[in-house]
């Protein structure tokens, strides 16, 4: 039966027919006080639901539809190891990469919670040697610069994290850089190639399957290129400049990457939920082995209050619901991430690919086509730089958008310097009165500002878009754990209620294996009558022009 037969989808239907579908978020902070009713915190998060367009009512009638659907059940089944990635027939067990060691939490058999802690033990041995100057490249130098080979999840989480991070990059270490490459046309790595010492440069080969063109082939021009400058034998650079993350160590092995380089994970750890994992290792190497604990630690809290708070008091549970109302009921199926600090720059790029890969499905798990919209597009930026950009569409555009603003209250407080402390605070303030102004204005429309005059229509805000406020003390590797982890469950709550498998990413597939067999024929030109006229004429195209160079 479709979602949408439920009694409590019926009646929310309802409640929109009944005068929510058109009511504006000025008439609503009128009736009634609304902060208090839709604040909520745990794990370091504070999250404010007020200007969304819902009231009690629709709450209360979400929170019967998350019944309806499963919803505390399916919270236990994933965190007890059950496999709730049916086409894959597999746990989705990300939330054990960030168990206390003393846990105890055994999925058919095995005890993983000692599996996980053995890779980050040997995790932190490698780490270590990095960091204390003792791994050194096979002409005797240390290593001084790590690149990390990874595409899609293994590429966007520490990427984004590392950047986000940069303010706990420990002090009292040798210095280690580190840089990522993940595009397959080699732009990233031919830039990072210009000006890094072979001599000093280790890579990361990241990739769950160890089989991603993507990677491997950004892996075989690395070794190229230190093989040519060093000379000397393949697997003595290999061994002494290459590390592998992987669940295939028999495929790192055939490439040739010793054992000792060699860190595992699991069939259980999706992808874009893997920076948990050893595929965290860039992370680790940025900010230290204590400080990416720590950011296991903010995850770990954000799964405890997951798994035992009360729906009506639960964060993710929360945020799932209101995008589901937003999309299935608003049909608002656009949304924007507007992180006001810097560090979280790549912040929307990595919600992108949690949200989009995961829920981006039109057949349920009963192998049915899906009568109503499921994942939204995600998209954003910056929010100051928004601001310049896209916030016209925002509040004078034609489409309704959901946004999160999310903000630390805190930044800034540590630095020395007294002058320019004030200095650098007074902007962090600029930036979150520019938070809260956009908010505002995206809710009350003019009404934000009184008027004895009626402005010309083309200056006129309409107001009513809904936004969501996230706001913790101070960005840190625990409350950036926690953020991480909250909306991973948001993805997995609406997954849920659309009845969908949020843990695989088979509409990827194909378009990888036309992929290799279009690349074929490019290089021995032969196979062409097979495509349509279109990607004839294309590959035509490019034989010509490469003709003529």
């Amino acid at each position: 039966m479709s979602i949408r037969e439920t009694q409590a989808w019926k009646a929310l239907e309802q409640q929109l027919e009944d005068g929510m579908r058109d009511i504006h978020l000025k008439t609503l902070f009128q009736q009634s006080p609304r902060f208090e009713t839709f604040y909520l915190e745990a794990a370091g998060i504070q999250m404010d639901l007020s200007k969304q367009r819902w009231t009690t009512e629709v709450r209360e009638g979400l929170l019967s539809l998350a019944r309806d659907a499963g919803v505390p059940d399916a919270i236990q089944r994933l965190l007890s190891g059950e496999r709730v990635n049916r086409t894959e027939d597999r746990p989705a067990l990300h939330t054990a990469l960030r168990l206390p060691r003393e846990a105890q939490l055994e999925v058919e058999g095995i005890d993983v919670v000692g599996e996980v802690h053995a890779t980050l033990d040997k995790m932190e041995t490698l780490v270590n040697k990095l960091l204390n100057g003792q791994w050194r490249g096979a002409t005797g130098k240390p290593i001084t610069d790590v690149v990390n080979l990874g595409v899609g999840g293994s590429d966007l989480g520490p990427l984004m994290v590392t950047s986000a991070l940069t303010d706990f990059e420990p002090d009292d270490v040798f210095e280690v850089s580190t840089h990522f490459a993940s595009t397959m046309d080699g732009s990233q790595l031919a830039d990072f190639l210009s000006w890094l010492n072979p001599e000093t440069t280790l890579f990361i080969l990241s990739s769950k399957s160890f089989g991603t063109i993507d990677t491997l082939s950004n892996a075989s021009t690395a070794l190229d290129w230190i093989a040519t400058r060093l000379g000397g034998d393949e697997a003595l650079i290999k061994r002494f400049h290459f590390v592998g993350v992987s669940t295939k160590p028999e495929k790192m092995t055939e490439w040739g990457i010793d054992p000792a380089n060699q860190l595992l994970f699991w069939d259980w750890v999706g992808g874009r939920y893997s920076l948990w994992s050893a595929i965290g290792l860039p992370i680790a190497i940025r900010v230290g082995m204590d400080n990416f604990r720590q950011l296991l630690a903010g995850a770990h809290a954000m799964d405890e209050h997951f798994r035992t708070a009360d729906l009506a008091e639960n964060l993710p549970v929360q945020l799932g619901l209101i995008g589901i109302w937003n999309v299935n009921f608003l049909d608002i199926r656009s949304h924007a991430v507007l992180p006001y600090d810097g560090r979280l720059k790549h912040l929307p790029g990595y919600f992108q690919q949690l949200e989009m890969e995961s829920n981006g499905k039109s057949v349920t798990n009963g192998d049915a086509v899906v009568d109503y919209s499921t994942c939204p597009v995600i998209w954003g930026e910056i929010g100051p730089n928004g601001q310049h950009a896209f916030y016209q569409l925002l509040h004078q555009g034609t489409q309704p958008v959901a946004c999160d603003f999310i903000a630390p209250v805190n930044r800034y407080n540590d630095v020395e310097d007294e002058r320019f402390r004030d200095d650098l605070m007074a902007q962090h303030r600029l930036a979150l009165a520019n938070c809260f102004a956009q908010s505002r204005v995206l809710m009350l429309g003019d009404d934000a500002v009184k008027s004895e005059s009626t402005p010309p229509s083309y200056m006129r805000y309409r107001g009513n878009q809904p936004s969501s406020t996230l706001m913790f003390d101070s960005l840190n590797p625990a409350t950036l754990g926690a953020l991480i982890a909250l909306y991973e469950h948001k993805v997995f709550v609406q997954g849920v209620i659309w009845d969908i498998d949020s843990f695989d990413q088979w509409g990827v597939e194909l378009g990888k294996k036309i992929a290799t067999e279009t690349e074929e024929i490019i290089a021995t030109q032969s196979g062409l009558d097979s495509l349509d006229d279109s990607s004839r004429g294309l590959i035509e195209a490019i034989w010509r022009g490469q003709a003529s160079r």
